[in-house]
C-alpha cells in the first residue's frame, strides 16, 4: 500500500451510525485526514449537517433492512468502491433483568448489533476485495463494545448481542485469512455519548445523566474516533484483532471510580527532580 494511501489521503470509508456519537466523530476525523467518507445513518438530516460541516457524503441507511443496505453499496459501487468499512451503527435497549427482559427488546438489540452489521458486510466484502485488489489491502473494523467481553447485571440483552458481534469478527477473520483485507474491533468501556444511555433509558434524561455522574473523564466518541484513524493507519499489514479501550476511572466493566482521580498518599511516591543532575562520569562525553 501506498504511503498517501496509508496515511489516509485518497482512501474511502462507509461509517455507519455516523449521525451521532462515535460515527460522527470518526466520519469527522477521517475527513480532516483526507479519507472519503459515505457517512451512513438513518437520521438523513443530520448527516446532510455532518456533509456540510466535514464534507462527508450522505448515505440513509438502516441496518436492520436489507434493501436499505442493498441501495447503499450500490451508491458506493457507483462511487467507485471503498477501502473500508467501520462498522458503528449500534445500541442498547433497557437494563431489565433477563427474568422481566422484553423477548422484542432483546430481538431489536440482536438485529441491530449482530445482523445489521452482517447485512453490511455481506454487501460491502466484493468492493473491499476489488479496493485489496487494486490498492493491497482493505479494512472491516467494527465497535463492539466491553459489554461483548464479559456480563453483567441488567446487561443481558445487550451483552448477548455485542457477543456475537465480537465472535463475528472473529469468525469472519479466520474465514478471510490469506486475503489482504484486516478484521479488527474496537471495545470501548464506558462513553459518554450523547444518545446511548439515553436510547437505552428510553429517554429518561435523568437517568441517562446519572450513568456518568461523578466519572472523571469518561471517554468520549473523539477519543474512539482517534483510535480507529490510529489503527487505520497502521501498515497494512498489521491486525489489531481487538483493541480494547477504556478511561482511567473504569479498571474493569464492574469497577468504575467516582471522585477525582489522585495519587495514594499512603503509598510510596518519588518525585524526580525538575533538572536532573548528570552524572560527573558522563559530562563531556559527547566530546
Amino acid at each position: 500500500m501506498a504511503e498517501t494511501e496509508s496515511t489516509g489521503s485518497s482512501r474511502s470509508a462507509v461509517v455507519t451510525g455516523a449521525s451521532s456519537g462515535i460515527g460522527r466523530a470518526t466520519a469527522v476525523a477521517l475527513r480532516e485526514r483526507g479519507w472519503t467518507v459515505f457517512a451512513a445513518a438513518r437520521r438523513l438530516d443530520r448527516l446532510e449537517s455532518l456533509a456540510a460541516e466535514a464534507g462527508a457524503i450522505p448515505v440513509e441507511l438502516d441496518v436492520t433492512d436489507p434493501e436499505s443496505v442493498a441501495a447503499l453499496a450500490d451508491m458506493v459501487a457507483a462511487h467507485g468502491g471503498v477501502d473500508a468499512l467501520l462498522n458503528i451503527a449500534g445500541g442498547a435497549i433497557g437494563v431489565d433483568p433477563a427474568e422481566d427482559a422484553a423477548i422484542a427488546d432483546w430481538q431489536a438489540m440482536y438485529d441491530l448489533n449482530v445482523l445489521g452489521t452482517l447485512r453490511v458486510v455481506q454487501a460491502l466484502l466484493p468492493l473491499l476485495r476489488g479496493a485489496a485488489r487494486q490498492h493491497c489491502g482493505a479494512d472491516i473494523l467494527t465497535v463492539t463494545s466491553t459489554a461483548g467481553l464479559v456480563a453483567y447485571e441488567g446487561g443481558g440483552g445487550y451483552t448477548a448481542a455485542k457477543h456475537a458481534e465480537q465472535d463475528l469478527m472473529d469468525t469472519l477473520r479466520l474465514e478471510l485469512n490469506g486475503e489482504p483485507i484486516r478484521v479488527q474491533s474496537v471495545a470501548p468501556g464506558l462513553v459518554a455519548t450523547e444518545e446511548f444511555s439515553l436510547n437505552r433509558l428510553h429517554g429518561d434524561a435523568d437517568a441517562a445523566a446519572k450513568v456518568y455522574e461523578g466519572v472523571p473523564q469518561p471517554l468520549t466518541g473523539a477519543d474512539i474516533a482517534q483510535v480507529i484513524v490510529s489503527i487505520l493507519s497502521l501498515p497494512p499489514h498489521v491486525n489489531i484483532d481487538l483493541a480494547v479501550v477504556r478511561p482511567v476511572a473504569q479498571a474493569a466493566q464492574h469497577k468504575l471510580y467516582h471522585g477525582d482521580l489522585r495519587v495514594d498518599p499512603q503509598r510510596r511516591i518519588v518525585e524526580a527532580s525538575a533538572s536532573p543532575a548528570v552524572p560527573a562520569a558522563q559530562k563531556g562525553s559527547a566530546q
